[in-house]
């Protein structure tokens, strides 16, 4: 059973690796999708993102863990990838509120999609890529939200 992981990751943190990793003991395969999103101006390129996720899955020896990239409608990507099943991570209600939306209209859009949704490690239920992004700009310690290979990639982009 193949399930779809999307999101921007920019950067990755801990939070979307332990979901990763969840999700590679729970499904035969797990394609990890980068969205390509014109509305969005991440600080890494989709390359670099491709590059730290990949870091990432090699390090934990994910085998059944791929890294793909789509544009436009996530439910078009996912009848490419014959797939029929979303993951998504969630932090708390908030993240439910949208997602729950979100996968309503998917599910209109592709009949038979699901979304399976998967808690956060309450040790991670605070990271998200935003508040990394923002500690990292004013040169705070990011160490406890990222991986070293990460934490040094936003070091680079924010020139400390």
């Amino acid at each position: 059973m193949k399930v779809i992981y999307p999101g921007t990751f920019d950067p990755p943190t801990f939070g979307h690796l332990d979901i990763i990793k969840r999700l590679s003991q729970m499904f035969d395969e797990v394609v990890v999708a980068l969205l390509i999103n014109g509305n969005k101006n991440p600080i890494f390129t989709l390359d670099e993102r491709i590059e730290m996720i990949k870091s990432e899955v090699d390090d934990h020896n994910l085998k059944n863990v791929s890294i793909k990239t789509f544009d436009g409608l996530m439910v078009n990507f996912a009848k490419e990838e014959d797939a029929h099943i979303i993951a998504r991570g969630l932090r708390g209600m908030a993240d439910y509120e949208y997602e729950r939306n979100l996968a309503r209209v998917n599910e209109a859009l592709y009949k038979g999609l699901e979304t399976v949704y998967l808690l956060s490690n309450p040790d991670y239920s605070h990271i998200s890529s935003s508040m990394v992004k923002e500690v990292a700009s004013f040169e705070g310690d990011i160490s406890s939200f990222v991986s070293k290979d990460v934490e040094c990639k936003m070091k680079e982009k924010f020139n400390y």
